[in-house]
């Protein structure tokens, strides 16, 4: 495969290496970085996929990306990234879940945020450089960067996340560690915290006194490793089923990063038929793709709360891939709203029917799938992507279940940690003190 360079969406910055998209974030004007091309993989190593292990099946996915670290050092920062199983389990005759929660937040973004932190440290200590990264959080985001992070050297992280707006152990994940990481508690929304970090990295100001990037999804150096996974729930799915068929593959969907990410590695090759973004009540995607108009608002509060997004940024990458063409996007891609009653009532009969606890976020996406399949009579395999682990909700599985289950003991131990956090307004000048004091 040729080596992928990447550009700005808007063509102002191009001819960039992964290095300089990884270190930089976003591009100086705000627009986001994307790669020129999407690679296809060999045909030898499409048709052999359920034969790698999740390391080689990740290197294979990202040396072109990534060309300018050479496989074995790849391989090396794979395993030290990715130290946890991505196993996929089944819950009804042709419903799968891809459980990428057992990172050590216990979410899928541990993926791409321990992946960033191992090869950011990698291209560091190549040229003597620090950096300061800052990350807008609707719930998981800032855990796994935070966690992924930490203690890192030449590296600071500065996690902005909505008051009031994540739960008690998102938060907690976030505002405990001290030492590298700094946690901002903004009084408003996530897209007031998405607003303020694109402010702060357009302000040449601080991004020359900070070195500053992000670790959103935003930069492509956390969601292009999310493409391997992709590759991995089918290389099972083959294991599990000679006839290879290809699956539908749902995705709770809030600022669409993973979405993306399923995206590319079906450019790639990888055999997928189709997805299903599957989103609450922030209802910005279905409704541009039922109508071809995007209309972003303020987002709304939801049981999965990660999700919630009213102006999500990655639509701007599939819309760049498609030359903005809806119809195209429609081929790849469909959408449903699930509802919190629908949420809450697929939490029940899940639990009911195969004895499974599943989060609000992986609730959404079960529901989802079931409408396609009750829907459309779908007997094709449907992966479903479980993006956290439910011990993490207690509130919400106690209010669908009526019973309480206890957590996993890391979340307990982080339930007693004093919080560190700083409380600003929803204005960019107070951040922009933070940023520089």
């Amino acid at each position: 495969m040729a080596a992928v360079n990447y550009r700005s969406i808007d063509g102002a910055e191009s001819a960039l290496s992964f290095r300089e998209v990884l270190l930089r974030g976003i591009a100086s004007n705000g627009s986001l970085y994307v790669p020129t091309e999407i690679p296809r993989l060999p045909e030898q190593t499409l048709h052999h996929l359920e034969r790698l292990s999740y390391h080689d099946t990740g290197k294979e996915i990202l040396n072109s990306y990534l060309p300018d670290i050479d496989e074995t050092r790849l391989r090396e920062i794979l395993q030290k990234a990715w130290d946890f199983p991505i196993p996929l389990s089944q819950i009804d005759e042709n419903l799968y879940l891809l459980e990428l929660y057992h990172g050590p937040t216990l979410a899928f973004k541990d993926v791409g945020a321990r992946f960033m932190a191992h090869t950011m440290s990698h291209y560091l200590r190549e040229n003597n450089l620090a950096v300061a990264i800052i990350v807008a959080t609707s719930g998981d985001t800032g855990s796994a960067v935070a966690h992924g992070f930490f203690g890192v050297p030449n590296i600071s992280v500065f996690v902005l996340y909505p008051s009031g707006r994540v739960s008690a152990l998102q938060e907690q994940q976030m505002t405990t560690l001290g030492g590298n990481i700094h946690a901002v508690e903004v009084r408003g929304t996530f897209d007031d915290c998405q607003r303020l970090v694109k402010q702060s990295l357009a302000d040449t100001e601080v991004k020359q006194r900070r070195n500053l990037t992000t670790a959103n999804s935003i930069n492509l150096g956390r969601l292009i490793p999310q493409a391997s996974y992709y590759a991995w729930a089918v290389a099972q799915l083959h294991g599990l089923r000679p006839d290879r068929v290809k699956p539908h593959i749902v995705v709770p969907s809030g600022n669409i990063g993973n979405l993306t990410a399923g995206v590319y590695a079906r450019r790639m090759g990888i055999p997928i038929r189709s997805f299903v973004a599957a989103t609450n009540a922030n209802t910005a995607v279905p409704e541009y793709l039922e109508s071809g108009r995007y209309r972003p608002r303020p987002s709304i509060p939801s049981l999965s709360n990660a999700m919630d997004v009213g102006d999500p940024s990655n639509l701007a990458r599939l819309r760049f891939l498609t030359n903005d063409d809806v119809r195209q996007l429609r081929k790849e891609i469909t959408a449903l709203s699930v509802t919190d009653d629908e949420t809450i009532e697929e939490i029940r009969y899940t639990y009911e029917s195969s004895g499974r606890v599943i989060d609000p976020h992986t609730a959404v996406g079960v529901s989802a799938a079931r409408r396609v399949v009750r829907e459309l009579n779908e007997l094709r395999p449907i992966i479903v992507m479980a993006t956290a682990h439910p011990g993490k909700f207690p509130e919400v599985i106690e209010r669908a279940l009526g019973t309480t289950f206890p957590p996993p003991e890391s979340l307990q131990r982080v339930m007693m940690l004093p919080k560190i956090s700083t409380v600003i307004p929803a204005d960019y000048p107070p951040l922009k003190d933070v940023l520089l004091s």
